[in-house]
């Protein structure tokens, strides 16, 4: 295989695996033999209730998405609390109906502030679920009542109580209320009848194909366990778990408890989408929050909790790269040019490779008429023409996988910026120039996109080749353009930083282009 094959190879590669990334590599579970072994050891501890709870759910997710019509319209809007960034609406069946999103950048297109909740979904965020098939009936009947039936936050929390009385049992919940969205929950029992209670069905207000949508476990190990929609199994058992997230691309609703951790049980419903539950108790405790995925927001409560902020296979090396974006970003005051910046800074750290790349690749046309002769005087005989092939790059300090290998290496970091940038609620409502009013979603006038495929078509003519085959050249001539329509509807901001990556390696080809041309001259002068 020839030095060009393996380039046009490596590059229908990178954007094949590009394509099947999300699909493949996004972690679903830990399946390792020694975490199966405990996993399997806190199962049996919580077996019991874990059958309990698929049975409920399963017969109380019948029965009330059977009711659902009538209770629905009897669960009338109970408290509605009031604050500068959110409005949370709880309604008589002692659950978070609905949170809407009052800040400027979550407004949708028609110009309405961001619900988060689907109301058809179940459970919704407090939704208790009793193990008693009678009692859990019941609890779906009898209305809650409530101290306060209107609250506005300003700079202090307020905390709500809400009591439901059930035949032979008293259920007082009491949610203090923050004014980041976060809450403090207090649930007390009068007797000790058994029940979970959920955070939550994953907000439903971003979903794509591209980002993770379903369960998220921080284990007492903080191993970071992820359950896709579609992929539960309705058997899955967390005991201590730190934190319990349902997320969609940027929103989220969890309960945590860091110190002394919650027994999470994952069901499904019907759709085998993960629903949380979590292991009650006569007093129970746990923290709360129901909102966006903002890295300053979830560390302002407390730091554990940016671990909601998951990129998948690569957040090794993507949080150290949104943390440098963060920085960058509160010292330009900008989240395009922010982008503009680390793209240069990239580029920086991997100069070393780009530059052996492009180095190696301008030796290997210069060895083309050599390699082309050896290729034709052994053409029968493969292994002579490896032989000498060697012996060639190995007198002229040619690497044949110089230009492949680079780009291979530069994949882990572009998985990276590209979760981090397709993740990153931070970018949502953020302007960049003239046109692109938000990074978080497609140019609208596909303006980026179009300047990307063709920086990417200019670069390509600049690179140093030496195609035999005629397939191999068309195929790489229509990369470009492959490129241009696949980043067509990616974010703004992924197409941003994928523009300006090929103007700097349009510039860093045109300096090495320079230098050999330099050379060139100075090897010609000294033989005349």
């Amino acid at each position: 295989m020839s030095a060009n094959q393996r380039v046009v190879l490596a590059t229908v590669l990178s954007l094949g695996v590009f394509l099947a990334y999300d699909y493949f590599f996004m972690p679903k579970e830990n399946l390792s033999s020694s975490k199966n072994e405990t996993k399997t050891e806190q199962t049996k501890q919580i077996e019991a209730p874990n059958q309990n709870i698929s049975k409920t759910v399963s017969k109380s997710t019948e029965n009330t998405n059977i009711s659902n019509k009538s209770s629905s319209s009897s669960a009338k809007k109970l408290v509605e609390i009031d604050s500068k960034h959110f409005k949370m609406e709880i309604d008589s069946l002692g659950r978070v109906s609905q949170v809407i999103l009052k800040d400027k950048k979550f407004k949708t297109e028609n110009g309405e502030f961001i619900k988060l909740f689907d109301q058809k979904k179940l459970p919704k965020p407090l939704e208790i679920r009793f193990v008693d098939e009678n009692l859990n009936s019941e609890a779906f009947k009898v209305h809650y009542s409530a101290d306060k039936k209107s609250v506005t936050i300003k700079d202090e929390p307020v905390e709500v109580t809400l009591v439901q009385k059930l035949s032979g049992e008293e259920v007082r919940k009491r949610i203090k209320i923050y004014p980041d969205g976060h809450y403090d929950l207090y649930v007390e029992l009068q007797n000790n009848s058994k029940y979970f209670i959920s955070p939550g069905f994953r907000p439903n207000v971003r979903v794509d194909g591209y980002t993770f949508h379903g369960a998220l476990i921080k284990e007492a190990d903080d191993t970071i366990t992820m359950i896709d929609d579609g992929d539960a199994k309705g058997t899955e058992s967390f005991r201590k778990a730190k934190i319990a997230a349902a997320v969609d691309r940027y929103y989220t609703t969890f309960f945590y408890d860091l110190k002394n951790g919650l027994n999470v049980i994952i069901s499904k419903d019907e759709e085998e989408n993960p629903i949380i539950f979590v292991e009650g108790g006569k007093d129970f405790k746990a923290g709360g929050f129901i909102g966006p995925k903002e890295y300053n927001l979830l560390k302002s409560i407390n730091p554990e909790l940016t671990s909601v902020i998951e990129y998948g296979f690569f957040t090794f090396i993507a949080k150290p790269i949104f943390k440098i974006l963060l920085y960058i970003y509160n010292a330009v005051g900008n989240w395009g040019w922010a982008i503009v910046v680390i793209t240069i800074l990239i580029r920086i750290v991997l100069f070393p490779l780009t530059f052996k790349g492009m180095i190696s690749m301008q030796k290997l046309k210069e060895l083309s008429p050599k390699i082309k002769e050896i290729q034709q005087k052994y053409k029968g005989d493969p292994q002579k023409m490896n032989a000498h092939m060697m012996q060639l790059y190995k007198k002229h300090g040619a690497n044949p996988m110089g230009g492949c290998l680079p780009l291979l290496l530069q994949i882990p970091v572009f998985f990276a910026i590209y979760r981090v940038l397709l993740n990153a609620i931070e970018l949502k409502g953020a302007p960049w120039i003239l046109w692109i009013h938000d990074l978080s979603v497609m140019d609208p006038y596909f303006i980026l996109p179009i300047l990307m495929g063709a920086s990417m078509y200019i670069h390509q003519r600049i690179t140093p080749t030496n195609f035999t085959d005629p397939m191999q050249e068309k195929i790489f001539k229509y990369l470009p353009l492959i490129f241009t329509f696949f980043f067509v509807t990616f974010p703004a901001g992924l197409t941003l930083y994928w523009f300006v990556n090929n103007v700097l390696s349009i510039i860093q080809q045109i300096i090495v282009n320079k230098m050999f041309e330099a050379r060139k001259k100075v090897s010609k002068e000294s033989h005349d």
